[in-house]
């Protein structure tokens, strides 16, 4: 009923930057809070990013300043764009999107695939 495509993972050096999109499709109502995870190997799945649908952003300490989260309503589509990458930023990047579908009363939280981001010289 719902998919989450992600993009614009890769390879990147360490200072650069990249640009993550994710993509909300299928029998969507209304999207609320969409948000950007990641989980490194060995480590636990944490919180990068958060938007709101009003717009409100929060951010892990370890990106504030780095890290920018945006979405476009009108497109079902967050962003993420990371600057001045370091090595600590490698990890599987997940969106997920807290959306209600048609014909529900209730939200759902939605996961996309995960897209490699890779920082290294």
């Amino acid at each position: 009923q719902v998919q989450l495509v992600e993009s614009g993972g890769g390879l990147v050096q360490p200072g650069g930057s990249l640009r993550l999109s994710c993509a909300a499709s299928g029998s969507i109502f209304e999207i609320n809070g969409m948000g950007w995870y990641r989980q490194a190997p060995g480590k636990q799945r944490e919180l990068v990013a958060h938007i709101t649908s009003g717009g409100n952003t929060n951010y892990a300490d370890s990106v504030k300043g780095r890290f920018t989260i945006s979405r476009d309503a009108a497109k079902n589509t967050v962003y993420l764009q990371m600057n001045s990458v370091e090595p600590e930023d490698t990890a599987v990047y997940h969106c997920n999107v807290d959306l209600r579908i048609y014909g529900s009363n209730w939200n759902h939280s939605y996961w996309g695939q995960g897209t490699q981001v890779t920082v290294s010289s």
